[in-house]
Parts: structure tokens; C-alpha cells; sequence
């Protein structure tokens, strides 16, 4: 309450907290000892039969509970935020508390995580115990869509066990796609082709892993529209976020229905920046976790 937007509703809120007190307050106090009603019992109100209106007062512990809880209200105002921009007697706020458990947190474990945010990747994936924390800052932030395993799912989130990194595997780039995200967009060449184009094209894409693409009718409209970004040889380019062509590695699928709708169509995806939700250790931890298998081989 003390962050209110603007002076007029800080006080406009203290002005309906007062009056609604005032206005309950009288209430009570017409209800219990405000003397007894007359009612002309000629024009009151009958039902079924004997049932008259009457004036008989609330039970009197009604009165002493809605006192007591006044004065608890009132003793709460005085003491905390509820009032208008007033902050209270005690000065309380969930803001301040929220900072003092970062204070208290950092003093205690600020010197730690610094040393973790600083080294070395093998370290790092040599503690058992780090590594735990790193699967679980993993399973919090990024298996919603690469999966618990990280093996990708969906045919729209890559796999992160393998060495097929769209946008390059080393451990600056990976921490440079958690911090910055990316976004990857092939435009569709559907109207360039036409639909015999995008089916032989197609053909030579699949054929490039293989070593048997030259001489394909697809090769031409290859080398004129697809080398500028995947290469002529098929490889990729990790600064453009191009993925290899020559791999097993396909996010999309490499059947001839999925690569024809990716020629004909383009495809487009967004990895979201995590460098405002994760700090430097967190990230470190990440990119320790990430890099492992390649680090075994």
C-alpha cells in the first residue's frame, strides 16, 4: 500500500476504509442502544397465519465479536500498510521483507555461487552435487520443452544430448543462446520452385548425407537458393542458425512429406532469453550440465 500510483487514490482508499468504519460503527451502535422500535402491530406485516415482524435485538455476543474485531482492525492500520499510502507503525511490507531474505540469502551464500559462477567447466561437472543442482534448475526452466532427458519432443524442440546445435555447441554459444535466446526463421521457397521444384530439391537434400546428391535434378535450385545459408556442401551455418543438412540430426523430420513442407513453406522458432530470469551461476550450472557428453567423447 505505500506504492500507491497517485496521491488521489491513496487517499481515496483511506477516505472509504475511514467512512466504512464510521458507517459500521453507528450501525452497531443504532442496532444495540439505539432504543427499542414502536411498531403498530395493525399495520405490521403477517405471515402464514401468526408470524409477526418484531423488534427484538441481535443476541449481545454478536455485538461484543463485531467490537473486538473493529478494534483488531483498527490495531492492524495503526501497526501495518492498509490505509492508504500510510506504511504503518511497524513499516512492514512484503517488498522489504522480500529484500531482507535476499540480503540474508546473499550474505550466506553469495561467496559460494560467486565461485561457481567462475569455474571451470570440468569442476563443475566433476561435483555430483552441483550437477543435481543443475538438472533441477534444467527441469524447472527448460524441460517444458526439451523434455525431462533433453532429448527434445514434439518435432519442435531440439534434442540437447547430441553435438547437432543449430546456432554451435561450444560452451560460449550455448551460454549465449540461454542469455540472449535465439530466433530461427527459413522463409518457404513453395512459389519460387513450384511444387516439381520442391519435390526435387527435396530429393537432393536428402541425398547430401549420403555422398550421392550430385547430379540430381534438385542440385541446381540447391546451389542458386539453399547454399547461402546451409552451404554447398550441406553443412550449416551456426552464426546464422542454419542447421547441417548432412546430419542424422533433423528437428523437423527428414521424411519426403516433412522436407517438402519445409522447402515449400519455411519453418520458424523462437527459443526465449533466460538472462533475466537466471543468474550468472545458474547459467554457468546449465552450460556445465549441457556440455557433458561432449566433454566425455
Amino acid at each position: 500500500m505505500a506504492d500507491m500510483p497517485t496521491d488521489f487514490w491513496s487517499g481515496w482508499i483511506a477516505v472509504l476504509t475511514i467512512v466504512s468504519f464510521a458507517g459500521l460503527g453507528w450501525l452497531i451502535f443504532s442496532i444495540y442502544f439505539g432504543g427499542d422500535v414502536e411498531h403498530d402491530e395493525a399495520e405490521s406485516p403477517v405471515w402464514d397465519g401468526n408470524l409477526r415482524e418484531g423488534s427484538n435485538p441481535a443476541p449481545l455476543w454478536w455485538f461484543w465479536l463485531i467490537l473486538s474485531m473493529m478494534v483488531f482492525s483498527v490495531l492492524y492500520l495503526m501497526l501495518y500498510p492498509g490505509l492508504g499510502s500510510f506504511s504503518g507503525a511497524l513499516r512492514w511490507s512484503q517488498g522489504g521483507r522480500l529484500n531482507e531474505s535476499m540480503v540474508a540469502y546473499e550474505t550466506e551464500f553469495g561467496g559460494i555461487r560467486k565461485l561457481v559462477a567462475q569455474a571451470q567447466l570440468d569442476t563443475l561437472r566433476a561435483d555430483a552435487a552441483l550437477m543435481n543442482s543443475a538438472q533441477r534448475v534444467f527441469d524447472r526452466n527448460c524441460a517444458v520443452c526439451h523434455g525431462y532427458d533433453a532429448a527434445g519432443q514434439a518435432a519442435h524442440f531440439p534434442d540437447l544430448t547430441d553435438d547437432a546445435w543449430q546456432w554451435g555447441g561450444t560452451p560460449a554459444q550455448i551460454e549465449q543462446s540461454i542469455r540472449s535466446g535465439r530466433n530461427a526463421l527459413m522463409v518457404g521457397w513453395a512459389q519460387v520452385l513450384g511444387d516439381e521444384g520442391v519435390v526435387q530439391v527435396a530429393e537432393y537434400v536428402q541425398q547430401l548425407g549420403a555422398g550421392g546428391a550430385d547430379g540430381l535434378p534438385g542440385q541446381a535450385r540447391y546451389n542458386q537458393l539453399c547454399v547461402a545459408c546451409h552451404g554447398i556442401d550441406g553443412s550449416g551455418n551456426a552464426m546464422l542458425g542454419a542447421p547441417s543438412l548432412a546430419d542424422e540430426a533433423w528437428l523437423y523430420g527428414n521424411s519426403d512429406e516433412a522436407l517438402q513442407n519445409t522447402i515449400a513453406n519455411g519453418r520458424g522458432g523462437q527459443m526465449p532469453a533466460f538472462g533475466a530470469r537466471l543468474d550468472d551461476t545458474q547459467i554457468r550450472l546449465l552450460v556445465a550440465l549441457l556440455t557433458r557428453n561432449a566433454a566425455a567423447e
